[in-house]
């Protein structure tokens, strides 16, 4: 058997940038911070291990292992975090009271405005701070229309089950 005839598998290197891929980690909000993060594993152990990794070998080549096990990790978490933003907010939408919702979805309404201008504005910085800027704002955004949106969701699913419900009590039967 000939080495050389062999394929040769290439070798792929993670950096720390890699970890970059995808959208970042979502914000959550204070005010249901507590039903949000309720027992999802948030990679600290991971993420720490990285670090005892780097402090040891002082280069990344050396915690491949470990880069890549927070990579999988933070995905998990950050789909699972998404989805519970998004289904706290159609929550809020369906529970709050009318006119709280209503200054809530305003709320993230200004805020999708206010995160759209700065991403505008970081449009014209140049280098990675420029990119890792557009990257952080666009995640931001992306997750603050989602939540938005789910919110909308709620606060219709309400109206529609209230106008069903005020009908359905003012039905006489006569015998």
């Amino acid at each position: 058997m000939d080495v050389d005839s062999e394929p040769t598998m290439e070798e792929t290197i993670l950096v720390g940038d890699d970890l970059m891929m995808g959208p970042p980690s979502p914000l959550v909000p204070p005010e249901i911070a507590s039903h949000v993060l309720e027992g999802v594993d948030i990679c600290d152990g991971i993420l720490r291990n990285l670090f005892l990794c780097l402090q040891i070998n002082d280069i990344e080549p050396f915690c491949q292992d470990e880069i890549a096990l927070y990579r999988q990790c933070a995905e998990k978490r950050d789909k699972e975090l998404r989805q519970r933003l998004q289904d706290s907010e159609h929550k809020l939408g369906l529970s709050m009271p009318l006119d709280q919702a209503k200054d809530r979805a305003t709320q993230l309404q200004s805020e999708v405005q206010s995160l759209e201008r700065r991403l505008i504005l970081a449009s014209g910085m140049q280098g990675m701070e420029g990119f890792r800027q557009r990257w952080s704002l666009h995640g931001r955004l992306e997750d603050t229309k989602k939540r938005l949106e789910s919110l909308q969701q709620g606060i219709q699913n309400r109206k529609k089950d209230d106008t069903i419900g005020n009908s359905g009590t003012k039905k006489w039967w006569f015998w």
